[in-house]
């Protein structure tokens, strides 16, 4: 895997499973978590698929897809947050690493809309 948006997005999801294992296990936290599991790891399944488009438009519509998961992930990672499920330090570290997909991906679209 030499794609760096598909060892983030993999590494991302990689982290969004064991922090649901997590909330289950030690909070006791089972339907924000299952949220965030589906959003957190439909990122990089989009972002796989979209490396097998079938056109420029469908590789941008697999990203923004993509990038809209990014978005609900960060709400599930903040309302977590809210409702004391994370801690601020726990927070902050997954929320950079999402940040981090989010500007990779909008980065990927914008320049993939200028080609």
């Amino acid at each position: 895997m030499e794609n760096i948006i598909e060892q983030k997005t993999f590494q991302f999801a990689v982290r969004i499973v064991k922090l649901c294992q997590y909330l289950r296990k030690a909070r006791k936290e089972y339907t924000l978590s299952k949220q965030l599991l589906r959003a957190g790891t439909s990122i990089g399944a989009n972002t796989a698929e979209a490396q097998q488009a079938q056109s420029k438009a469908d590789f941008i519509s697999k990203l923004s897809i993509a990038l809209k998961e990014t978005t609900e992930t960060k709400y599930w990672i903040n309302l977590l947050r809210a409702t004391d499920y994370l801690s601020e330090t726990e927070h902050q570290s997954i929320l950079k690493d999402c940040v981090e997909v989010e500007k990779l991906l909008v980065s990927i679209i914008k320049s993939s809309k200028e080609q």
